[in-house]
C-alpha cells in the first residue's frame, strides 16, 4: 500500500489470521458478485455472468478478484489509477463510470462502476464491478464494431473515469446520456443499477472487516498478502527451466482490411534465477484501421493470464504476484498500447484469445509436463449479438449478446481439455445462457445445440470438442452481428498434439439451402430461416498414440470419438459393438496398428 498509510507495526501476521483475512476479501468480492447475478437485467448479465468484480488498493495495485474473469480483473489497476489520475477531489460517497479503452479499461462494452473506500476519513481501497453491456451506442447494433475504422465510426459512448455519484447522490444528466442514446435503455439503467448496489455492497462489507480487525491490522495484512503473493509466484517460477521462447499465431484473414490475416507475435523470457518472466509483444503490427486493436489492459491481462494458467492454481492473482511478470509493450501497436482513435471495440476476444493461447502454448517449448495446448477460439454463432424488434412486445426493440456456443478447452500435461471452456479469455469462469430463458425473453427459437464428434484435437490428452449451435427469429427479422475467428485457423496442438477443427457458419434459408456466411459481418434472418454455425475445439497436448487404449475406449463409447477416428488417429482398433456394451479394445490389433501408424509417420 502507499507510505503514507503502511502499518507501522514490526510483527508479522500470523499465518491463520493472513488466510483469515484473504478469505474475507475474497468474500467481499463472491458478494458482490452475487449481488450483480442477482439483480442484473440484461442476459448477459444474469443468465451469462459477463461480469466482474474486484478490488484494488487506493495506490492502484490489483488486490482481491476471487472469480473474476481474467480479461476483466487484470486491468482494474489501470482503471482506478485514471480515476486517481484524473481527479484531485476523490471523496466518500463518490462513484465514477469507466469504460475508457485508452486510459485502462478493457474495451468500451466493459462499463466498470469504481466507488473508493474511506476509512476514517483516509482512502484505502477502490470497490470496482464490470459488466458487459447489451448495447452501448455502437454504430451498430453490438458491442464487438469489428469493421470500425476509429473510435467515430464505432460510436461507443466512451466514459473516461466520469463521477456519476457525488456524496452518494447520483448525476441525472449522465443517466439521461446513457438513456437517450443505447438502444435498450431499461436494460441498461436496470444493469447500471445492479453494478452500483455491487460496489455500495463491497463498500459496506470492508467497512465491517475495518471494523472488525481495525485499519493498522488490515493496512498491515495488505502488504504482507503482497509479499507473499510474491513469494508463490517466484517459487513457481524458479521451478521452470531458463528459456526464451519466440511463438507466433495469425487471427484469421478479414477482407478487405486484413486480407493475409493478423500475426500474435510473443516473446517469452524465463529466468528462474530472478524469478521472473518477461513478456515482450514490442514486435507486433501498428494500430489496424479496424476495431481488433487491443487495449493496453487487454494486451497485459491476457499475456499474463497464459502466464498464470500454467502455473499452480492457488497462487494470488493480484499486485503482489504481478511483481514477477515483467512486460514489454510498445505503443501504436495493435498488440500493446492503442493510439487514439484506433478502435478497441473487439479488443477483449479476438486477437486477446490468440494472445493467451500464444503464451500459454509457448510454455510447452521448456519440455514434457509444460504449458498448454491451445484452446478453442472465435465468436461464432453462439456467441453473436441479436437485435431487432420483438412482435410478442408491441414491437419493443430488443438487443442481447449470446453466450450460448461452445469452444472446448485445451489440453494440458495431466488432463483433457475441459468442455464448459467458452473463450481462451473466459476460461470456462462465464455459465452459458439457458436456452428456455432464451427463447422466452427474446424472439428466437434454437433448433440445435450439441457438440460435434471428432472436431477436438487428438493427443495424449486431447482437447474438449467444439458445439454445433442453430437458431433463427421466431418472429420478426432478426439482424445478427458476429466477428468469427478460427475459420481458417484452427486452435493448435502442442507436443505432437493435433489441432482442433476449423469453425464454419451457414445461412439456412427456409427451403433449406445453405449458404456460407462471411466470418466477420452482419446479416439479417426472417422467419423460417436459420443460421448454422460449429464453434472449435482445443488442441490436444502430446502423441495421439500415448494416449491409453481404455481412455479412447471410454471416448468412443461417449460419442466423443467415431471408432474410425479411434483407428486412424489413436491407433487403437476394438472388437465387438457399442450398440449392445460388447465393444472392447482389440490389445493384438492395436498394437499392430499403432507400429504401422508410426511407421507412415516416420516416413
Amino acid at each position: 500500500m502507499d507510505t503514507k498509510v503502511k502499518a507501522s507495526s514490526t510483527t508479522d501476521i500470523s499465518p491463520m489470521l493472513l488466510a483469515v483475512l484473504a478469505n474475507r476479501f475474497d468474500g467481499v468480492v463472491r458478494e458482490m458478485t452475487n449481488t450483480m447475478l442477482r439483480t442484473g437485467r440484461s442476459a448477459v448479465i444474469n443468465s451469462a455472468r459477463d461480469f466482474s468484480c474486484g478490488i484494488t488498493t487506493a495506490s492502484n495495485e490489483l488486490f482481491a478478484t476471487a472469480e473474476g474473469l481474467p480479461a476483466h480483473t487484470y486491468g482494474l489497476n489501470l482503471q482506478t489509477a485514471a480515476m486517481c489520475e484524473f481527479h484531485d477531489d476523490i471523496a466518500e460517497g463518490d462513484a465514477y463510470l469507466h469504460n475508457d479503452p485508452y486510459s485502462g479499461n478493457s474495451h468500451p462494452a466493459d462499463h466498470t462502476l469504481i466507488a473508493p473506500v474511506f476509512w476514517q476519513g483516509r482512502h484505502l481501497f477502490n470497490v470496482c464491478a464490470k459488466a458487459h453491456q447489451a448495447d452501448i451506442g455502437n454504430s451498430l447494433p453490438s458491442t464487438y464494431h469489428a469493421t470500425a475504422r476509429d473510435v467515430y465510426e464505432e460510436g461507443a459512448l466512451i466514459f473516461p473515469a466520469v463521477r456519476v455519484q457525488r456524496n452518494y447522490q447520483q448525476n441525472d444528466d449522465i443517466i439521461r446520456m446513457c438513456q437517450r442514446r443505447i438502444r435498450v435503455p431499461d436494460f441498461w439503467y436496470g444493469d447500471h443499477l445492479a453494478m452500483l448496489g455491487a460496489v455500495r455492497n463491497g463498500e459496506k462489507r470492508v467497512h465491517d472487516i475495518f471494523k472488525k480487525y481495525g485499519a493498522e491490522t488490515v493496512e498491515q495484512f495488505v502488504d504482507e498478502w503482497f509479499d507473499y503473493s510474491e513469494k508463490r509466484m517466484r517459487h513457481a517460477i524458479c521451478a521452470l527451466p531458463a528459456k526464451t521462447i519466440v511463438r507466433q499465431g495469425f487471427h484469421d484473414p478479414m477482407p478487405p482490411m486484413m486480407p493475409d490475416g493478423i500475426p500474435v507475435n510473443v516473446k517469452l523470457t524465463i529466468d528462474p534465477e530472478a524469478g521472473v518472466v518477461e513478456i515482450d509483444l514490442t514486435d507486433n503490427i501498428d494500430n489496424m484501421d479496424n476495431g481488433l486493436n487491443l487495449s493496453e489492459s487487454c494486451s497485459i491481462s491476457n499475456s499474463v493470464a497464459g502466464v498464470f494458467n500454467c502455473l499452480p492454481s492457488d497462487i494470488p492473482r493480484n499486485g503482489g504476484s504481478y511483481r514477477c511478470i515483467s512486460m514489454k509493450l510498445r505503443e501504436g501497436a495493435a498488440i500493446g498500447i492503442p493510439k487514439f482513435p484506433h478502435s478497441c471495440s473487439v479488443a477483449t476476444t479476438n486477437l486477446s484469445d490468440r494472445l493467451l493461447n500464444a503464451v500459454q502454448s509457448g510454455l510447452s517449448d521448456l519440455g514434457e509436463g509444460y504449458g498448454l495446448a491451445e484452446g478453442g477460439l472465435g465468436m461464432g454463432p453462439g456467441f453473436s449479438v441479436i437485435s431487432g424488434n420483438d412482435a410478442r412486445h408491441a414491437g419493443h426493440a430488443y438487443v442481447n449478446q449470446l453466450i450460448l456456443g461452445n469452444n472446448g478447452g485445451p489440453a494440458g500435461p495431466e488432463c483433457d481439455g475441459w468442455l464448459t471452456y467458452g473463450l481462451p479469455v473466459v476460461a470456462g469462469l462465464m455459465y452459458r445462457d439457458s436456452l428456455e430463458i432464451s427463447e422466452l425473453t427474446y424472439p428466437i427459437r434454437y433448433r440445435e445445440i450439441r457438440l460435434e464428434q471428432d472436431s477436438m484435437g487428438a493427443g495424449r490428452n486431447r482437447g474438449a470438442p467444439g458445439a454445433r449451435v442453430t437458431y433463427g427469429p421466431s418472429h420478426d427479422p432478426m439482424t445478427v452481428v458476429f466477428a468469427a475467428d478460427g475459420q481458417v485457423n484452427p486452435a493448435r496442438g502442442v507436443r505432437g498434439g493435433r489441432s482442433g477443427n476449423t469453425g464454419e457458419m451457414h445461412m439456412i434459408d427456409a427451403d433449406g439451402n445453405a449458404t456460407r456466411a462471411p466470418s466477420v459481418g452482419a446479416i439479417v434472418l426472417q422467419a423460417g430461416s436459420w443460421l448454422s454455425g460449429l464453434e472449435l475445439a482445443g488442441g490436444g497436448y502430446g502423441d495421439p498414440l500415448e494416449r491409453e487404449p481404455e481412455r479412447v475406449l471410454e471416448d468412443v463409447i461417449e460419442r466423443y470419438v467415431s471408432e474410425n477416428c479411434a483407428r486412424d488417429i489413436y491407433g487403437v482398433v476394438f472388437s465387438g459393438s457399442a450398440d449392445d456394451d460388447s465393444l472392447n479394445v482389440d490389445v493384438g490389433a492395436t498394437a499392430k496398428q499403432r507400429e504401422q501408424l508410426r511407421m507412415v509417420d516416420v516416413s
